[in-house]
């Protein structure tokens, strides 16, 4: 709660001493930073603190982009028959304009059912995570900590759950990050008498991440939980609420480069016939589920 305080107090004086520099009362105002309470952050991290850390970072980190959500998520409902490298030289082949991050959740489709299913949640998480990362990810620690206590989060065969200070959720397989499955109002209250705590959390769904991600930062997403930093691509996340229209992490998307594009001519002609066949075989599927 003191540091919630602090940085409330900063942000008041930051904009006393906008005003006082003579910029228009209109203008800072649009400019200023959301605040949200910690019970506030607690409810709006709870559907997605129990993730994996990589998958995490890439989820907080694409909703800073909310704009761009909607278009994403119909791209990766229109392709959600590839997998693997077809669906990474998929994204790469239509040179597709959204941030990385955003590019990185495309093999998840339940992630993205949830993000733009529910776009006002999604960017508030986005503001929150500009504007108080700190809390943000103070608050996933808390709701951890809940879950970890009352029995429900442990390791199992698709993550580990380390323990304090702080609790990192790992996969178990780094190349396959599973998503969670579970009610937040379950899994972060005390169990119900005769309740099998062990069933309150389920792996229904995974997804292969292989070197073929890479460019989109896969492989090397972190946290440094003590020191509140946010690794993507094995760089600190530096996008902030202040520098968030101008701010562009550093990818090394070699996908793009021109120099590759020669090298990789024959594969990207593989996987323009594999998209055609995997989209062939998917219509004639829905023709005879549908005739």
């Amino acid at each position: 709660m003191g540091h919630f305080n602090r940085t409330t107090r900063l942000r008041k004086a930051v904009l006393t001493v906008a005003l006082l520099a003579g910029w228009p009362a209109g203008w800072t105002l649009a400019q200023a930073s959301p605040t949200y309470s910690p019970e506030q952050l607690d409810k709006m991290v709870s559907r997605i603190a129990l993730y994996p850390d990589p998958l995490l970072a890439q989820v907080l980190a694409a909703a800073t982009f909310p704009d761009q959500i909607p278009e994403a998520a119909k791209w990766a409902d229109q392709h959600h028959y590839l997998t693997g490298d077809a669906l990474a030289n998929a994204i790469a082949e239509d040179h597709l304009s959204w941030d990385p991050s955003v590019q990185a959740l495309l093999p998840f489709p339940a992630v993205w059912e949830m993000m733009a299913a529910d776009m006002g949640w999604t960017t508030d998480l986005g503001n929150a995570f500009l504007a108080q990362r700190q809390d943000v990810m103070d608050a996933v620690q808390r709701m951890r900590q809940k879950a970890k206590d009352f029995g429900y989060l442990r390791s199992n065969g698709q993550v580990i759950v380390t323990g304090g200070p702080y609790i990192e959720i790992l996969p178990a397989n780094p190349a396959f990050i599973c998503v969670p499955y579970y009610d937040p109002l379950v899994v972060f209250a005390p169990p119900r008498a005769g309740f099998v705590v062990g069933a309150a959390i389920s792996f229904r769904f995974g997804v292969t991440i292989g070197a073929a991600f890479r460019p989109w930062g896969w492989g090397a997403c972190r946290f440094d939980w003590g020191n509140h930093v946010v690794m993507i691509n094995n760089a600190p996340w530096r996008r902030v609420w202040i520098n968030r229209g101008a701010y562009v992490h550093p990818y090394r998307l070699e996908h793009w480069d021109a120099a590759r594009r020669t090298e990789s001519h024959k594969l990207i002609e593989r996987s323009a016939r594999e998209r055609e066949e995997a989209r062939l075989g998917h219509r004639r599927v829905e023709e005879h589920r549908h005739p």
